[in-house]
This record gives structure tokens, C-alpha cells and sequence, in this order.
């Protein structure tokens, strides 16, 4: 299920624990300003009752004090296995059920709506609930060993945390149901051909080079940042004419930012590329 390469952390040196940390997740945040969010629910890092419960305050603790940029990873061999499957029998009925689900898409909602760049480094299997959160994300970075997969048919379930639907945000209607319909496994190549994933790096250093191209985004004006996803969201609920209606008012806000001030100044005095920003 999984590749047998030892998953090397560099965060636990580098990072400092935020309140929230958990044996199974900790939001950890360093001199950079990029929080680094780890799963680690050995063997299989599979979503249970108590995981989600600590995924939410995880996520709490990010919209409560926001970062510069986000990077999701997970511990040992593989991102996870999926679902821990004891936590659907458990639904006696159809409005428990229902109760859950709606707990479980806000986890990816949320995700979606935090203000700052999210990075989803996948460097193994990527099962459901995992996936449905990566493709949540901005950014998904994986190894060249990832692979991905919806596979709750096998349940006689479809996915349940927006996955199908922002799957075919990405890679079109025909794609997504394709990918859900079988509960196929695919490499990341793959997935980087239908414009899913958007980078597929080495395994060798994978950790470091996705910590790297957070940290390069957290460097970056992230006030322009937070506005290009907000125009994107625009676009997603109605396309360019929606996001038309509101691009200027957006890109026109930006104009109150010390970030974009000094973008400016930092331009005429010294040419492109030099300026440094600080998310004000």
C-alpha cells in the first residue's frame, strides 16, 4: 500500500509547537511564518471521530492566527489509507449520517477558505478523505511514488468531502467520474497530466523541497495572494463574469497594503524582484 523509504522529518528541529499539537496532529510554525501542519495517526493515518476532532482545532488555531502560508503533510509510509470504516457503522441512521457528512466536508471547506496559500504534499498512497483535502488545498505537490484514489465504492459509498466536485473543478466532469466510478489507483504522473496535482518532485529530499516551495510562497506579497483566491473563488461560483464583478474592488483594496506600497517604491528605486514582503 505504500513505499518502503523511511519518511524523514526536518520539521521537529525547525518548527515550534502551536497550542493545538496532538500526538496525532500538531500545527507547528516557523521563523518564516509558514505553518506546518502534520498527521501523524500510525499505521495508516485513517480519518476517525477523534482525528477529525483534532484536524478541527488544527485548522481553528489556523483561522484564529493565520499564517504566511500552510503546508499539510503526514507521517510514515503512506498519507493514508482512507476512512476508518467502523466510523460509518456507527451511523444507525440516514440523519446521523447525513450529520456526519456535513462534519466532514467543512473540514475541506475550510480548508479551501483560509486566507494565505495551502500546499498539500502527498509523498505516498492518498486515499479519500486525504485526497478530498489536497484538492482542497492551492497547491499539491507529490513524489513521484504518490498515487491517489476515491475508492469508496467499495462500500457502496460516493465521496462525501467535495472531492468528486473539486476533482472536476480540475480535471472536468468525464475525469472525475471516471476516477470515482472505478476506485482505480493513479500515479501521480498521471494526475499531473489532467492537472490535478500540480508538481511531481523526486522522493529523494521530497519533505525539504516541499517545505522549500511553502516557504517561497510565504515570501511572497501574501495580501496579493489572499486576493487572487478570493477572484478565483468568484470564478468558481459563477466564472470570469462573476469573478469581473468583483476583480477591481479586490485588486483596488490592495492599494491600502504596506506590501503593495513598498512593492512599488522597492520597483522604481531598484527594478523588479527585490522587494520584501511582510503579509501587512
Amino acid at each position: 500500500m505504500g513505499h518502503s523509504a523511511t519518511w524523514f522529518s526536518p520539521f521537529r528541529t525547525r518548527v515550534k509547537s502551536s497550542p493545538v499539537a496532538a500526538q496525532q496532529v500538531r500545527v507547528e510554525r516557523d521563523a518564516a511564518g509558514v505553518a506546518v501542519l502534520t498527521v501523524d495517526a500510525p499505521p495508516l493515518n485513517l480519518y476517525t471521530a477523534e482525528l477529525q476532532d483534532l484536524l478541527d482545532a488544527a485548522v481553528g488555531d489556523l483561522e484564529d492566527r493565520p499564517a504566511r502560508a500552510l503546508l499539510i503533510r503526514f507521517e510514515g509510509k503512506v498519507v493514508s489509507g482512507g476512512v476508518d470504516v467502523r466510523l460509518f457503522a456507527a451511523q444507525e441512521t440516514r440523519a446521523r449520517a447525513k450529520a456526519l457528512f456535513d462534519q466532514m466536508l467543512d473540514l475541506p471547506d475550510r480548508v479551501a477558505a483560509l486566507p494565505f496559500p495551502t500546499v498539500f504534499a502527498a509523498h505516498g498512497l492518498c486515499l479519500t478523505w486525504a485526497f478530498e483535502v489536497a484538492v482542497a488545498c492551492d497547491i499539491l505537490l507529490a513524489s513521484e511514488r504518490a498515487s491517489f484514489g476515491l475508492v469508496e465504492k467499495v462500500i457502496g459509498l460516493t465521496p462525501t468531502m467535495g472531492g468528486t466536485q473539486r476533482l472536476a473543478a480540475r480535471a472536468g466532469v468525464g475525469r472525475a467520474k471516471e476516477f470515482v466510478m472505478t476506485g482505480d489507483r493513479y500515479d501521480a504522473a498521471t494526475l499531473e497530466r489532467w492537472n490535478v496535482v500540480n508538481r511531481v518532485l523526486p522522493h529523494d529530499g521530497f519533505d525539504d523541497a516541499a517545505l522549500e516551495f511553502a516557504t517561497s510562497l510565504a515570501a511572497g506579497p501574501t495580501m496579493a495572494h489572499a486576493a487572487t483566491k478570493q477572484v478565483l473563488a468568484y470564478y468558481e461560483r459563477g466564472g470570469v463574469a462573476e469573478a469581473n464583478e468583483h476583480v477591481t474592488s479586490i485588486a483596488a483594496d490592495l492599494f491600502e497594503t504596506e506590501d503593495l506600497r513598498h512593492g512599488v517604491a522597492s520597483f522604481l528605486a531598484d527594478g523588479p524582484g527585490k522587494a520584501t514582503f511582510t503579509g501587512r
